[in-house]
């Protein structure tokens, strides 16, 4: 008999463990290729575990709710279907008495960097460390600070309690010679007097760390915006004749979104120092550009997938991309190194009605790019018989930005050269 273990696989730079979330499938369940077989969360993301082949759940190593290391076993399947129907018991026995290595086939490649534990041996996950670093907690401290996760783990939340009943009014040590990096920290709620005709609604797991981040980024950096026109007729013409032609090459919709996307990267070419994040009072200067597209869940949600070196990519490339990442997101299939990496993200307000907006940057990016509705309006065109009045495709677009490294002079020019890739798109332009 075959017995495959599936592993939880390494999931990204830093990410060191998963919770279970929801089990799909039970003890003795016949599953297939590719089958989902259990759901988990990231602080990034939220995805399924697949069965790397057809076979019968033999047996089930973790609970709902429970914090799994990466590399850890997860389930056992029997692959010879014949025999996991016919000896069930004696799969139950070889499983309870170590399989033999000749018989297992692993998934996946176990990760085996040891973990980082604190002197009394708790153990500490990177992200975990990195915040008791930045808070300068001590040991004591540590000792002090309750686990809730599985064998008593530290989580993120746990550390942001304790910091917050440390020190209510201050969620961030001051140190005057270093610029210190702000907590993700919930902020506790004033008790308000709702009245009695109210529902209340718990934000669940994805909706808290969105909530948790943007009061991060506002705390962080100090965001100013930048709005601009542009005059995208001529786009648009572009896209309405070459549309139905695409779809039926290709099979993929064209949408203005991936047009967009070229046009942060063409700008970025020309102002490198907007692509940029900061570190204390060290700029660090990305030499590739991922950008990051908004993109809204079924369930009201936000997450936001990079398209990743789109400054190599060819249109064709980056509508490829983007279709794919926005298609998994909505499916729920997106990886965590999907969704890290960006350098620049674009939010297209304009897909829901949007005129323009002021959004929040996504740290540890140093700008976004906001693009709303395309709507006729009639606008002054000069020509050489003299200014006339025109109907035409109109969009604004907007620039926020931190400006602890990017200033009015820069962003300005950043957005103009944006605005002009729009407007002087080619109408000829094969794909």
């Amino acid at each position: 008999m075959a017995q495959v273990q599936i592993i939880l696989p390494p999931m990204g730079e830093g990410i060191t463990d998963a919770t279970v979330t929801k089990l799909l499938v039970k003890k003795g369940d016949v599953v297939e290729a590719d089958q989902p077989i259990l759901e988990i969360a990231t602080d990034k993301v939220d995805s399924e575990l697949p069965t790397p082949e057809k076979g019968r759940i033999i047996k089930i190593l973790v609970n709902e709710g429970e914090i799994v290391n990466i590399g850890s076993v997860v389930a056992l399947i029997e692959t010879d279907l014949n025999a996991a129907l016919t000896e069930p018991v004696v799969v139950e026995q070889i499983v309870e008495q170590k399989l033999p290595e000749s018989n297992l086939v692993v998934s996946t490649v176990e990760n085996t960097a040891p973990p980082v534990k604190s002197s009394s041996g708790k153990y500490l996950s990177p992200l975990v460390k990195s915040i008791i670093k930045n808070e300068n907690l001590s040991d004591e401290d540590i000792e002090k600070i309750p686990g809730s996760g599985a064998d008593g783990k530290i989580n993120k939340e746990d550390v942001v309690n304790y910091i917050n009943k440390k020190s209510p009014q201050q969620t961030v040590t001051s140190q005057p010679e270093k610029p210190q990096k702000v907590v993700a920290a919930p902020i506790t709620p004033v008790a308000f007097d709702h009245g009695k005709n109210v529902e209340v609604i718990e934000m669940d797991r994805m909706r808290r760390l969105i909530a948790d981040h943007m009061v991060m980024s506002k705390h962080t950096a100090p965001h100013v915006t930048l709005f601009a026109e542009a005059d995208v007729t001529t786009l648009v013409n572009w896209r309405l004749k070459n549309k139905e032609k695409y779809l039926k090459e290709y099979n993929e919709k064209l949408t203005f979104t991936p047009i967009f996307i070229e046009a942060i990267v063409f700008a970025v070419k020309d102002y490198p120092m907007v692509n940029v994040s900061v570190d204390g009072y060290n700029i660090i200067r990305k030499k590739t550009v991922n950008v990051g597209m908004a993109t809204v869940l079924p369930n009201g949600n936000l997450i936001v997938p990079v398209i990743k070196n789109a400054c190599e990519k060819s249109l064709r490339g980056i509508i490829s991309s983007v279709n794919d990442l926005a298609g998994r997101a909505r499916e729920n299939k997106l990886q965590p190194d999907e969704i890290k990496g960006g350098t620049i993200t674009l939010t297209n307000l304009g897909s829901f009605g949007g005129l323009t907006g002021t959004p929040i940057i996504n740290q540890p990016e140093s700008a976004i790019v906001s693009v709303g509705i395309i709507k006729k309006r009639p606008v002054v065109i000069e020509t050489s018989a003299g200014d006339v009045i025109a109907v035409r495709h109109m969009m604004y677009l907007s620039l926020t930005h931190d400006h602890r490294v990017i200033d009015g002079n820069l962003a300005g020019l950043f957005l103009s050269k944006i605005v002009k890739f729009l407007e002087n798109f080619d109408p000829e332009r094969n794909i």
